[in-house]
């Protein structure tokens, strides 16, 4: 399976995939099951995920 978004920063994944106004919502909004549909929507595996939630202080 190809990564389209291989070597991209987490900003740039959800910039190209249109989706950066819509996760800056959910974080706003503590929504995280929306913050990891979409991070999982641009190929994080929960390995990565993990530490963008704990950065973002969502949990």
């Amino acid at each position: 399976m190809e990564n389209k978004y291989l070597g991209m920063t987490v900003n740039e994944r959800l910039y190209v995939s249109g989706q950066i106004e819509e996760f800056d919502k959910a974080v706003k909004e503590k929504d995280i099951d929306k913050v990891i549909s979409i991070l999982k929507s641009v190929e994080l595996n929960e390995d990565s995920i993990q530490p963008i939630l704990e950065n973002l202080n969502l949990i």
